[in-house]
């Protein structure tokens, strides 16, 4: 090799480590600015828009976080708050939310499995990625009680599995209510391939198959009912695509599935002039738009074009698109690739 080509090749190496670098160390400044914001000392993540709140969701992605930026004291910190104050079911998995001043109230007791599975997924990118030690045994028990309480038969095909959005959900041989939004194949297929479950890897294989089939149909919605003839209207939801359906293309593009039929909708659907379309109708019609960064990062995601980790006037803004915006940012930096997507 000819010494120019040598050094231009070197020259291309460093500038590629430098912008990797570069763009970790932006991460990881906004990861400062977030937990600023939006995470006490204790471990405890505030929703302010929601009376100071707390929930498994939040707990999950900050935990996540807190791994990809290498923050192990945060991460300490939030997974003993969420194991001091969430774990009070007779299984492992947690209690959705709490209050501050009555901790958990009512039916507040009941999991999400989306708090669960980014819970368990911090977990093993800790224990695998990050060498931190994790207690005995707590991977593999939520990874069972996932796999044997938030998996359902799809009533149209017993065979496959369709993620529950909470072990206490509805579910019968007829019918099942699904949130699309909670599908993260990948951290399905990572958990399942960490503790030998395949039903995980089967039920991200099949919530692939179940967002082609709703994105081919024109919608996707925050929640809907699957029945042994089809998709119909959620019992007890709107039919409207919304706040929780802008994580679909999220979730699928950093499961490196950017040319998902899911994904390549949102591309269609959520650019609105300068603003995104946060929110439709059962028909498609826009009720609700937004110019905050996290939404506009979100609809740069699904469309292939790059995504900058938060600035200071993101984080500044409400919970949801600023934790958005950092999932947003990690995905960009995690998946693959626009033109080897799937």
């Amino acid at each position: 090799m000819h010494r120019r080509t040598v050094l231009g090749a070197l020259g291309a190496a460093v500038l590629g480590m430098t912008a990797r670098a570069s763009d970790e160390d932006a991460l990881t400044a906004a990861w400062r600015g977030w937990t600023a914001r939006f995470l006490q000392p204790d471990g405890r993540v505030v929703d302010p828009e929601q009376a100071g709140i707390s929930h498994s969701e939040g707990q999950g992605y900050a935990l996540l976080l807190a791994q990809a930026v290498g923050d192990r004291d945060a991460f300490e910190r939030i997974e003993g708050w969420t194991r001091a104050h969430l774990l009070i079911r007779d299984e492992a998995l947690m209690a959705w939310r709490w209050t501050p001043g009555g901790g958990v109230v009512g039916e507040d007791w009941h999991n999400a499995t989306d708090g669960d599975l980014f819970r368990a997924w911090a977990l093993v990118r800790a224990a695998r990625d990050s060498g931190w030690p994790v207690a005995e045994g707590t991977i593999e028990a939520i990874a069972a009680d996932l796999s044997g309480s938030c998996l359902w038969p799809d009533p149209r095909a017993e065979t496959e599995l369709l993620l529950r959005p909470s072990a206490e959900s509805l579910a019968s041989d007829a019918r099942v209510l699904l949130n699309p939004s909670y599908i993260m194949p990948r951290a399905l297929r990572e958990i399942g391939a960490a503790t030998g479950d395949t039903r995980l890897v089967r039920a991200a294989d099949h919530g692939e198959t179940c967002l082609a089939e709703l994105a081919r149909d024109g919608l996707l919605p925050d929640w809907i009912d699957v029945t042994a003839t089809g998709y119909a209207p959620p019992t007890g939801h709107d039919l409207r695509s919304a706040y929780d359906a802008l994580r679909i293309p999220l979730y699928l593009a950093w499961s490196d599935r950017a040319g998902h039929p899911a994904v390549r909708l949102a591309a269609e659907i959520l650019p609105s002039g300068d603003e995104v379309a946060v929110a439709r109708t059962g028909t498609g019609i826009v009720t609700a738009r937004s110019d905050l960064p996290g939404y506009r990062a979100l609809a740069r995601l699904a469309s292939c074009a790059p995504v900058d980790p938060p600035e200071p006037a993101s984080l500044a803004g409400p919970y949801y698109p600023a934790v958005l915006h950092m999932l947003v940012a990690l995905a960009a930096r995690e998946g693959a690739p626009c033109a080897g997507s799937k």
